[in-house]
């Protein structure tokens, strides 16, 4: 039974996807070997630590063609002859007819670089996210006549078309998926193929983020001097909403004593900031941009109040589970969220957390000013959040139907 899989990203490492680095570290210390293959040199300046413990070995494919053409053209020469080059080269022509575009290219080239690179030893490609890295495996995938699996995760579910989507599961030996949403939407794509879809949640462990076991103090939003502390983690970008969380902000009874930290990079920090200033609310905000984990503990350990105000963006990007709110909850810290994908299978309304519907600025100001003043209930919802951690995210029983949908496929 071969233990080996090559798995490909859209970009590796990267700070703000600590879930699929610990799956990663998960398999190896199961007894796999990976190898990794992604599309996009990294971004991030920092790394997390879980990064310096995974032993793949990473590969870098051309991010652009035209930057690589040798390695592309030397690529195609040695993968041409293979028995499942003219498959797959139906395939990506079927693809492109419907998506007529430069990514749409760019992804056969990249999969032609795999295919060719792949050693000789290779037994598996897998996949993380359905929609670029999961074409760029499949194709590579029927050059190789290799067998194929796929995570799917948010965005690249709902914002992949459903006759992609569906011709992808139908080629793949299974699909693993992080919430009911993506694996409802899944299935509706590829009705034929219900069986090969598989609700595997992202569980935390518990050796990175330790559950929190202090007590915080009782700040009820009445003294200036020590303010209810509001904490955001996430990227600066249109999904997260956090243009809408400034407006909610804003919103809140002037005599309300609370401050918010915002950790995360992202397109829109910039913008934000003016935002917050055009707002008067530049004395209570602070941005620190994107930090490592255990910045990211530090602070959800001295907060008060997680929220997040997500939403779906123009393109149909939105969130799964945020792992966040998974970690929040690790930490006995009560969350004030939007119901938007995966986010109200995590936080359960009035028992974790209190949640409101997408876009209602002035609703999440209510809940926000009902929770800023109210220490005792936000202690009941924490405390509740943590303890459901076991039952519903479990790192070890997900690695473990993860472990064994990999070993079904050998």
């Amino acid at each position: 039974m071969t233990r080996l899989i090559d798995i490909v990203v859209k970009g590796y490492p990267r700070l703000s996807e600590t879930f699929i680095a610990q799956e990663f570290l998960g398999l190896e210390e199961a007894g796999f070997t990976l190898r990794i293959w992604s599309l996009r040199h990294p971004t991030d300046k920092k790394r997390h630590a879980i990064h310096e413990a995974i032993r793949a070995r990473v590969t870098y494919l051309p991010e652009y063609l035209k930057d690589a053409p040798r390695r592309v053209f030397a690529a195609w020469r040695k993968v041409r002859h293979l028995p499942g080059y003219r498959a797959a080269r139906r395939a990506f022509l079927s693809d492109l007819a419907h998506d007529m575009t430069p990514n749409r290219i760019r992804r056969f080239g990249q999969a032609l670089v795999l295919a060719a690179e792949l050693p000789d030893d290779a037994r598996h490609i897998h996949a993380h996210f359905i929609h670029t890295p999961g074409s760029v495996g499949r194709y590579a995938a029927m050059m190789r006549g290799l067998p194929l699996s796929f995570s799917a995760h948010a965005r690249d579910i709902f914002t992949t078309p459903a006759r992609e989507l569906g011709v992808k599961i139908a080629d793949a030996r299974f699909v693993s998926v992080c919430t009911q949403d993506g694996a409802n939407a899944l299935t509706r794509a590829a009705p034929g193929f219900a069986a090969r879809i598989h609700l595997i949640r992202h569980g935390i462990r518990l050796a990175r983020f330790p559950l929190f076991e202090g007590t915080r103090p009782a700040r009820d939003g009445q003294s200036a001097d020590d303010p209810v502390r509001l904490l955001s983690v996430g990227r600066a970008v249109e999904k997260k909403g956090y243009d809408g969380l400034l407006r909610s902000l804003a919103l809140l009874p002037r005599d309300l004593a609370w401050s918010f930290d915002h950790i995360g990079g992202g397109e829109n920090v910039v913008a934000l900031k003016a935002q917050a200033v055009a707002l008067g609310l530049e004395g209570r905000i602070r941005f620190h941009g994107a930090q490592d984990s255990t910045k990211v503990l530090e602070a959800m350990r001295a907060a008060d109040l997680f929220v997040l105000f997500a939403r779906i963006a123009r393109d149909g990007d939105r969130d799964g589970i945020p792992n966040v709110i998974v970690e929040a909850a690790s930490q006995a810290l009560p969350v004030a969220a939007t119901r938007v994908g995966g986010i109200g299978e995590a936080v359960r309304e009035g028992e974790t957390g209190l949640l409101c519907e997408e876009g209602d600025e002035a609703g999440f100001a209510r809940i926000m000013a009902q929770l800023i003043a109210a220490p005792i209930l936000r202690a009941q919802l924490g405390m509740k959040a943590q303890e459901n951690i076991p039952r519903d995210f479990s790192f070890d029983a997900g690695l473990a139907r993860l472990r064994a949908l990999f070993e079904g496929v050998a």
